[in-house]
């Protein structure tokens, strides 16, 4: 392979919701912070693929204040670092990637933007890496390069690209964009030699800042102005919201892609998936002899062309085909596998009947680590709660609970009130209502404790931070 003469900077865009993949995933834990086919997440999965040297700069993340922490800690788990930019509020895929052009312009002048969606799969990565070496020098001359996925069935959940004149031996200009097809007109597409469009981009960021101007103006003054007026959380830039919010809520395809005649394709199989339903999971999955996809502890008997997900428990099914069965720690989704597309009204069902598992998983992640409510009751509850490494909760307080904690793993750094204590396995301590307290992590490994809160209202709004090192306070 041959390394372009300057740097490609990839752009990881890190937001949305993903709700088509519910209930594994849902707004406070998308899909691409999910392992759904292994042990890594997409987003760690996208990262990994872009860590070629010659080829690849530092990464830029672009994703929502709620997610940060998130996203840091994947990054940590895998040893990747990079640039995060946050969003205030979600704007679709234009702003977000005008805005990751402007960053790299300032910071990096002389490199090109690589955007990639964090949730997307890529099963030939080599193939892929190619591909972006084979597209730089187009790009370099001012193309936007888009990478053209060869379709492997008549495909109605995707848009096309139909290619034009070859540029270089590799890339060709793009005749044309087509919307999402029926099932005819995919396989009328398909003998013409269409590709499906992945949402990929390679370009000078400076080219996609003029093609921006010259469509939505602006926009593009709203978001400069986003981010000279930044501000900082913890070392990380946050757009300004006041600004961002004037810009147009627009795709980056309404916003840039239909309407330049800069836009070139480079065709390849990557072994590609933007993973928009259960179904693609069992399409991309290791299949049995019965045809069926398993993650996690599932086991099938007199069951066919099924996918089956089990996150701390046990999946058995009997006697069915064709079916999709996701258990999460507390909700079990089963659903035809050709009706997975509906999943999105499940949601806004439960939106409406105003069920947290619309939104919350029971496992619920702070910056410090995560916790799960074992039991709920009237007046008591038990919870499991994980404290990374170095973490540390925010000195608080609270008026209607107390609490008891018990150390299960670890060593656990414990304030109340004055007092300071290292607690270890199989140690306790008591949390008076209304005493000011904290839980830290001052050692190299997980620290994992029991907390058991009593007490008349015991909501997660009952919590006065009076202190915080993650600037929730």
């Amino acid at each position: 392979m041959q390394f372009p003469k300057i740097p490609v900077r990839p752009v990881i865009l890190c937001g949305g919701s993903g709700t088509r993949l519910w209930p594994v995933s849902r707004e406070t834990f998308p899909k691409q912070f999910a392992p759904l086919l292994g042990e890594r997440s997409t987003f760690q999965e996208t990262l990994l693929r872009v860590q070629q040297k010659g080829l690849f700069g530092r990464p830029l993340v672009v994703t929502s204040e709620k997610h940060r922490f998130l996203a840091e800690r994947q990054m940590a788990e895998i040893g990747v670092e990079g640039d995060l930019l946050l969003e205030p509020v979600a704007r679709d895929s234009g702003p977000a990637i005008l805005a990751a052009s402007l960053f790299i312009q300032q910071h990096s002048p002389d490199a090109l933007a690589l955007i990639l969606a964090a949730d997307h799969l890529v099963l030939k990565p080599e193939a892929f890496r190619k591909a972006v070496a084979d597209g730089c020098a187009a790009a370099q001359d001012g193309a936007i390069v888009t990478f053209g996925i060869v379709p492997t069935s008549p495909a109605t959940g995707y848009g096309y690209i139909e290619q034009g004149e070859a540029i270089d031996s590799a890339v060709h200009k793009v005749a044309r964009f087509v919307e999402k097809p029926d099932a005819a007109t995919a396989v009328q597409y398909i003998a013409k030699g269409y590709l499906w469009n992945s949402g990929n981009f390679l370009f000078r960021p400076d080219i996609i800042v003029d093609e921006y101007v010259g469509s939505d103006a602006a926009s593009v003054e709203a978001v400069r102005a986003a981010l000279e007026g930044a501000r900082s959380n913890l070392g990380v830039p946050v757009l300004d919201q006041t600004c961002f919010l004037d810009a147009t809520k627009r795709s980056f395809d309404f916003a840039v892609m239909e309407g330049t005649r800069r836009a070139a394709v480079i065709p390849g199989d990557f072994g590609w998936s933007d993973i928009g339903g259960w179904d693609a999971l069992w399409e991309m999955g290791d299949k049995d002899e019965g045809n069926n996809v398993a993650l996690g502890d599932v086991t099938f008997h007199a069951t066919t062309n099924t996918y089956a997900s089990a996150d701390d428990q046990l999946v058995a099914t009997l006697g069915v085909d064709n079916l999709v069965v996701v258990a999460t720690r507390d909700v079990v989704l089963v659903a035809d596998k050709g009706r997975v597309a509906d999943v999105k009204g499940v949601v806004e069902n439960l939106k409406r009947k105003e069920r947290a598992e619309a939104v919350h998983h029971a496992r619920v992640y702070r910056p410090w680590g995560w916790y799960q409510t074992l039991e709920l009751q009237d007046r008591f509850q038990v919870k499991r709660i994980v404290v990374y490494p170095g973490g540390k909760l925010s000195l608080q307080k609270h008026f209607h609970r107390s609490e008891h904690w018990v150390v299960v793993k670890g060593t656990a750094r414990v304030t109340v009130q004055d007092k300071v204590t290292d607690l270890s396995e199989n140690q306790s301590t008591f949390v008076p209502l209304g005493a000011v307290h904290r839980l830290e992590n001052p050692g190299k490994i997980d620290v994992e404790m029991i907390e058991v809160q009593t007490g008349a209202y015991l909501g997660e709004d009952d919590i006065v931070r009076l202190e915080d090192v993650y600037a929730r306070a």
